[in-house]
């Protein structure tokens, strides 16, 4: 009965660690919505996964200064390609910044919750500015979808804890867009 025991809690440990391993980037498991939906004329550049962070900070809530609530500081993801290659970086911003040394700082267009009440939410920014040259310094849209946990936890943070920082792992797949080239 034991070794049965063992073998479930091995097996399930294994499926999670397949899981944690999979390519975010390939995964379809819902249709993306409406709202998350880049302009027509855009087209698809570069498909990223990220592993990393969401910062959180705990602060005194905008409309009830009786309330403390975690708020977002900002990510900390490492970007690669779907072969595992590193391709860069993304942060406060938000900024995805590639290896090349090109840039691109998104503004949130749309949200959406996403399948999964347990994960960020999915969302579409449009870029409010791109430098450098290469990989990102034409991304018009970025898409953030599929994503894996990531959430402040909804305790933990009161008067006792203000300014306190937490990191809190998630991953997601970053797509990036283009203007198409005129015919």
């Amino acid at each position: 009965m034991k070794q049965n025991h063992f073998l479930a809690v091995a097996g399930l440990s294994m499926a999670a660690w397949l899981a944690g391993c999979a390519d975010l980037t390939a995964a379809q498991p819902a249709a993306i919505p409406d709202a998350l939906k880049v302009p027509e004329g855009q087209t698809l550049t570069l498909k990223t996964q990220a592993s990393g962070v969401q910062i959180y900070q705990c602060k005194v809530a905008k409309d009830d200064a009786t309330r403390f609530e975690w708020a977002l500081k900002a990510p900390e993801a490492n970007l690669v390609d779907d072969l595992g290659n590193a391709i860069g970086k993304h942060y406060a911003g938000p900024s995805w910044e590639a290896i090349d040394g090109s840039k691109v700082v998104g503004e949130l267009k749309a949200r959406d919750n996403g399948p999964d009440p347990a994960a960020i939410p999915w969302l579409l920014l449009a870029a409010k500015s791109n430098s450098g040259s290469g990989i990102f310094s034409s991304v018009t849209y970025v898409q953030r979808l599929y994503t894996v946990a990531g959430k402040a936890p909804a305790d933990g943070c009161d008067a006792g804890h203000v300014d306190a920082e937490l990191r809190v792992h998630y991953k997601a797949a970053y797509y990036f867009y283009s203007a198409a080239p005129a015919p």
